[in-house]
């Protein structure tokens, strides 16, 4: 049997919110072309709303909190999501790898991993989002922390961490936010601190997730450093695309990924 390859751990601090979406494309890139997986950590050097790929931008106008916050669009569906006192994570696996296999099995994975991880570390209840018996009939509500959806972390029924994910060119990524406070940029949105009564760092959090996620996942973890050609692509994508207004304001079909380049 031919063992998975590992997934190489990253761990980021806060950055700009269109290198950390940069960042995350690269890898899905490099994961699809040289069979690599990662799991990367990383924050928000300044509170940003990051629009789900189909969302309009004249939509944030339904948001006044947030109306001076930089804004970028993501490369992953579902509504708007203010990013400030958070953790946040992707993975990154090939489309060949077992953890790419069942989409709902690697959403219901990760989550399950993070409930039992405040369970134990801060006695903390969540629990996941059950599946919806009827498809919503009226429009959804524009920030993601508002809406439900199967598999989704709640507790006392207010969700703080929800995922997405996007499969394309040979391989899958999976992000997600937990919500550990409440943004003055999204008062209405509470946070595990003011739902529990908790104050979790983020650090505090990684590192006891982490600890989880290596057993969950059954897969062989190595700290990684970020290959010069990754951080390249990532710089071409920041410029090229995400912090592009073509990119971030299209309305009906957005503009074609930008070539390497070694590619031009």
């Amino acid at each position: 049997m031919i063992a998975s390859p590992p997934l190489n751990l990253l761990i980021d601090g806060p950055c700009d919110g269109t290198w950390n979406m940069a960042l995350d494309e690269a890898l899905l890139e490099e994961a699809a072309e040289h069979q690599r997986c990662f799991w990367r950590f990383y924050q928000w050097q300044h509170p940003t709303l990051s629009l789900g790929y189909f969302q309009l931008a004249e939509q944030r106008t339904e948001h006044t909190p947030s109306a001076r916050c930089p804004m970028v669009r993501r490369l992953t569906g579902g509504g708007a999501i203010l990013h400030d006192v958070e953790l946040t994570y992707s993975l990154v696996v090939p489309a060949s790898h077992s953890l790419a296999q069942q989409r709902e099995h690697l959403y219901h994975t990760v989550h399950q991993s993070l409930i039992d991880t405040l369970a134990a570390e801060w006695h903390t209840t969540a629990d996941l989002c059950p599946a919806k018996a009827t498809s919503p009939t009226q429009a959804e509500p524009f920030l993601c922390f508002q809406r439900r959806a199967p598999g989704d972390v709640l507790i006392d029924g207010a969700k703080i961490a929800g995922s997405a994910q996007r499969r394309r060119q040979g391989a899958i990524l999976q992000h997600g936010s937990v919500l550990l406070e409440t943004s003055p940029r999204a008062p209405e949105l509470p946070g595990i601190g003011e739902l529990t009564g908790r104050k979790i760092h983020p650090d505090a959090l990684r590192d006891a997730w982490l600890a989880l996620l290596r057993q969950r996942l059954a897969e062989r973890w190595e700290p990684a450093q970020m290959a010069d050609s990754t951080r390249l692509r990532a710089g071409e994508l920041t410029f090229g695309k995400y912090a592009a207004e073509s990119w971030t304001r299209w309305r009906n079909r957005p503009p074609k990924t930008p070539a390497r380049a070694s590619d031009r």
